[in-house]
């Protein structure tokens, strides 16, 4: 794991599970570099809600974020959580720099809560730059990718 990331997933995982066994409906964290808020449904259905962001402290996330935040070909996380290139630790990634993918090429995947989530290119082309490094906490709407 990076030292740049603030939570691990098991961090957050813990921290839901403390939440989900408590009388508290929300926690909401924020601390220099980052902000972490878990919730439970509306109408006190099981499951918590999470959202994050980083605070201004991460000056290259931040940017990465900005530079291509309205680019129409960056493939966006679709939810917040520890996108990872690979389906499993050792095994090769996904897509790499060059590779060619359709709409439904999955690229990557998202885990939140303990649930591995894909991420689809969205569209065709070709992987031009990958924007995020692996493990790495993203919020939702964060380009990974760039494709041309």
């Amino acid at each position: 794991m990076s030292d740049d990331l603030p939570l691990t997933a098991e961090d957050v995982a813990e921290i839901a599970a403390i939440i989900e066994a408590s009388p508290y409906r929300e926690l909401d964290l924020s601390t220099r570099r980052f902000r972490l808020r878990l919730a439970r449904g509306d109408g006190g259905e099981a499951g918590l809600t999470q959202e994050w962001q980083w605070a201004g402290s991460a000056p290259e996330a931040a940017a990465a974020v900005a530079e291509h935040a309205t680019d129409p070909d960056a493939v966006p996380a679709p939810l917040p959580g520890t996108f990872y290139h690979a389906p499993q630790p050792g095994a090769p990634p996904f897509v790499a720099v060059g590779d060619e993918v359709g709409p439904e090429t999955v690229v990557g995947i998202v885990e939140t809560m303990k649930l591995m989530n894909p991420v689809h290119a969205g569209r065709a082309g070709r992987i031009a730059e990958v924007i995020v490094p692996n493990a790495t906490m993203v919020a939702k709407g964060q380009p990974l990718f760039l494709l041309a």
